[in-house]
């Protein structure tokens, strides 16, 4: 067995809910992205084609399963610890700098905008708040460690290379909530990802063929990521440059159609459900999550940055039936706009 040992250090607020939905911290959802970003190190492995069924059974071996009535359950190989179990202690909630949107006739408070659902606006009130009692604020730290099998620790060093630069935890982590980086201790060697190699990469059109997140996007030009110019002060001044950035590559899209369309529109292909603005075969139980994701972390010179990567794949076929063409120009579209943002400089692998 490997042991792998890290400080874990939070750059914005967590909403790492317990069973009361009170933010805590916990190993399961430690657990779960570990799980989801050694599926992107086995697939870019496998050249971005893995075997599915194959893929699906090693990770079973390797982190386990529960019982299906066929197989029985697994224990998993893979021991995850975190020093500390703590309930969150922030539990007022900051206001942050309120931000312009062209479907709304008023200002919006950033953070509500990125956080809606934890972060709520009590009837009758002006200043956003908890929907619970606590969340993991910015700055917490904890020691977090992994023992793995020694044949396994390989892909799951590279997926905490990437979980370091990209990953992101808890309730609207992809909005860049939970977003915190891994310093190994003095016994651990750290397989940084601070460059991308091109098995982690795959062009963005192909990445299509999938409908499940297997590798970074790239284009002729490199990575599909981009970071900030501007180097932020706290999370505070970074959420709100997300909410800016959000909002503009959004609404760029233009809707011609009313609550409930007869087909997609460019905007429905970035998430969904999109507020006010069904998609009659889609209905309003649907989920089509965004596959850019935001984090704030630390340059190479220990300055914040918000920083945005593309991780693409097919939406599922059920319900969404994509056209492949539809989303080559809506994404298109999208990097076009981060690529000229004056606020935006291209990262390099």
């Amino acid at each position: 067995m490997k042991r792998l040992d890290y400080h874990i250090t939070f750059h914005t607020p967590a909403f790492l809910g317990n069973a009361e939905q009170d933010g805590q911290w916990r190993t399961p959802p430690f657990k779960a992205l570990l799980r989801q970003w050694w599926r992107i190190s086995y697939a870019c492995q496998e050249g971005g084609q893995p075997d599915i069924n194959q893929m699906r059974r090693d990770e079973g071996l390797l982190f386990g399963v529960a019982a299906d009535g066929k197989d029985g359950s697994r224990k998993s190989q893979v021991r995850l610890r975190l020093d500390r179990w703590d309930m969150g202690k922030q539990r007022e909630w900051p206001g942050l700098e309120k931000v312009k949107h062209d479907d709304v006739p008023f200002a919006i408070d950033g953070g509500l905008y990125l956080g809606y659902g934890p972060i709520t606006l009590p009837k009758g009130s002006k200043q956003p708040a908890l929907k619970k009692s606590a969340v993991i604020q910015a700055g917490e730290q904890a020691v977090f460690s992994i023992a793995c099998p020694d044949d396994a620790a390989p892909l799951i060093e590279t997926a905490l290379g990437l979980i370091d630069r990209f990953g992101t935890i808890g309730g609207r982590s992809r909005n860049g909530w939970g977003s915190f980086d891994l310093t190994p201790t003095s016994a651990t060697i750290f397989n940084h990802v601070d460059r991308l190699p091109l098995e982690l990469m795959r062009d963005w059109g192909q990445a299509l063929a999938l409908d499940w997140p297997h590798a970074i996007g790239a284009d002729d030009y490199g990575p599909l990521q981009w970071q900030s110019r501007q180097i932020h002060k706290d999370w505070r001044s970074a959420m709100v440059e997300f909410a800016r950035l959000k909002i503009g590559l959004r609404t760029q899209f233009k809707f011609t159609a009313g609550k409930f369309a007869k087909h997609p529109e460019g905007r429905h292909w970035l998430s969904y459900p999109v507020t006010n603005h069904n998609v009659q075969a889609w209905g309003k139980d649907a989920r089509l999550p965004n596959s850019l994701r935001f984090k704030v972390r630390p340059d190479v010179n220990g300055q914040l940055r918000a920083m945005i990567v593309h991780v693409p794949c097919r939406p599922p076929d059920e319900p969404f039936h994509p056209r492949v063409r539809e989303l080559i120009a809506v994404w298109s579209q999208v990097h076009a706009f981060l690529d000229q943002h004056p606020d935006l400089q291209r990262l390099p692998a």
